[in-house]
């Protein structure tokens, strides 16, 4: 197998694999933020933040592994 074609594919399962984790997890802590803003309007502000919060902590990891899939395809 030549070489590029090795670090293509790395690349590209590593993002593959590496996306779906914070698309599901940030999906599911925006729909429950909208379940709990529909239950208590009052609390809006305060489940937004930590929601947005969430969302980006839960998106570092696929930040993550663009950065190793980048490092894979140009680096090494």
């Amino acid at each position: 197998m030549d070489l590029l074609a090795a670090k293509a594919l790395g690349a590209g399962l590593c993002m593959g694999l590496g996306a779906i984790g914070p698309a599901i997890g940030e999906g599911n802590a925006v729909g429950k933020a909208l379940e709990a803003m529909a239950r208590q309007p009052e609390m809006a502000s305060t489940l937004r933040t930590n929601m947005i919060l969430g969302c980006a902590i839960t998106e570092t990891t696929g930040i993550y592994s663009l950065v190793i899939s980048l490092l894979l395809l140009f680096v090494l």
